[in-house]
């Protein structure tokens, strides 16, 4: 097997799909931005308050994707039968997004003791939760299933439910948008959820049947403490992620949209990444599985040189288009021009996200759960560290912004830096 080519196998397909990712979030954000109404930035602040609750929610259960992934690789580089695992996540998911439709009034509730916001933007993030939590079983369930379908080696089957997934959303989002007003994006949202799920169902049944059997469960003690660890280090995501929205909408419904356009435009580096993290996963657990330290050498050399080719790219992209991405987000002058004082941000995202974002799919691969979590609380306290210790000093909104900005970079420098020196005594050591 040429590795290469097999990272090239893997990684192009999730690239491919994690493309539509941000698109998704990019139309619902323009197509608010460009509703008839008194403000576009109320529009565009309900969108990214809803969304926000959304990752407050399912971040906590980023375990079933990523335990789910680690696990099925390792047992599939062992010839296991890997169903079981599936099942096992499956179960969790659904019940957990039935937990969540039933809780949906008190999370909204909870959200907003602690989200400072303007009374027409909680309207319409208001609106926009209690439409897409319909959704939350199939949400759910799409994040064990594309774990699974990873720590197959099957990166087409998530691509294809990705493209089906965000491209009806985006269709939907536009159509119902345009039609039904803000609430229809919510809806559009749901509906391509739960089409994606049915395909996940349909897809595994046809290809996959032979797999279901009672092997190839992970023993309850490893799957649930591995889980726990992850669990932990989602809320140290979480905290960055929700603090960064939480404390801009602080700063009035403009600097709220204007850094809700810069946080989407710098996930768009970390899709492509993920596309090379998502093959490091894939491989890392498959020769762990294996027993092949060569192989899993290998792996994390050549992902990082694919890594950093991109990195390299998005240097240039970031560098030359800011202010048309800007213009593509909203027509209201008023948050372009307030956006172009923090382009120079964009440039810092891909020489330090690479490391960090790559280091995540091997740590999942090797299931090395407790260093995941460690890092990730860590960033967290780096993060509002930065914040506490300077806002004493920023008179102004735009001040304030930045400085938030200088601490979402802190947030990945350190889980950059501390990945890296775990990587050796984690990732390599065990391994004969």
């Amino acid at each position: 097997m040429k590795l290469s080519r097999e990272i090239l196998r893997l990684a192009l397909p999730s690239i491919l799909a994690n493309i539509t990712v941000p698109l998704v979030g990019m139309v619902d954000i323009a197509v608010a931005g460009h509703l008839p109404a008194t403000s576009a930035a109320a529009l565009i602040g309900g969108i990214s308050i809803g969304a926000m609750l959304f990752d407050l929610l399912y971040w906590n259960f980023g375990f079933l994707r990523a335990g789910t992934g680690g696990l099925t690789a390792q047992a599939y580089g062992r010839g296991e039968a890997t169903g079981g695992i599936l099942i096992r996540a499956l179960r969790i998911a659904v019940v957990s997004g039935l937990v969540l439709i039933a809780l949906q009034w008190a999370v909204v509730w909870l959200a907003f003791l602690v989200v400072d916001c303007s009374p027409e933007v909680r309207e319409l993030a208001t609106q926009y939760f209690h439409i897409r939590i319909w959704a939350a079983p199939a949400t759910l369930s799409l994040f064990a299933f594309k774990g699974w379908f990873i720590g197959m080696q099957d990166s087409v089957r998530p691509m294809t439910a990705d493209l089906l997934v965000n491209g009806l959303n985006i269709g939907l989002s536009i159509g119902l948008g345009l039609t039904m007003g803000f609430a229809g994006v919510a809806l559009g949202t749901a509906i391509a959820q739960w089409a994606g799920c049915l395909y996940c169902v349909g897809t595994t049944v046809r290809r996959y049947r032979h797999l279901f059997s009672r092997d190839g469960q992970a023993p309850a003690g490893n799957f649930f403490a591995l889980n726990r660890d992850l669990f932990l280090r989602s809320v140290g995501l979480i905290a960055v992620y929700i603090g960064f929205t939480v404390l801009s909408a602080r700063y009035g419904d403009l600097m709220l949209a204007v850094s809700a356009i810069l946080m989407k435009f710098l996930m768009i580096f970390s899709y492509f990444t993920d596309g090379f993290a998502y093959a490091g996963e894939a491989l890392t657990g498959r020769f762990i599985g294996e027993g092949s330290a060569d192989g899993v050498r290998s792996t994390v050399r050549q992902t990082f040189a694919w890594s950093a080719g991109v990195a390299a790219l998005f240097m240039l992209l970031y560098g030359a288009g800011g202010v048309p991405m800007f213009r593509l987000m909203t027509t209201d002058a008023a948050v372009i021009d307030a956006g172009r004082r923090f382009l120079p941000w964009l440039l810092l995202m891909p020489p330090i996200g690479c490391a960090a974002f790559l280091w995540d799919g091997i740590y999942i691969g090797a299931t090395a759960s407790k260093d995941l979590r460690n890092s990730t609380l860590l960033c967290a306290a780096g993060f509002f560290a930065v914040w506490f210790a300077g806002i004493g000093f920023t008179h102004t909104p735009s001040a304030a912004i930045h400085l938030l900005m200088g601490a979402y970079f802190v947030h990945l420098a350190v889980r950059t830096v501390y990945l890296t020196l775990r990587a050796r005594p984690v990732i390599l050591r065990p391994l004969p």
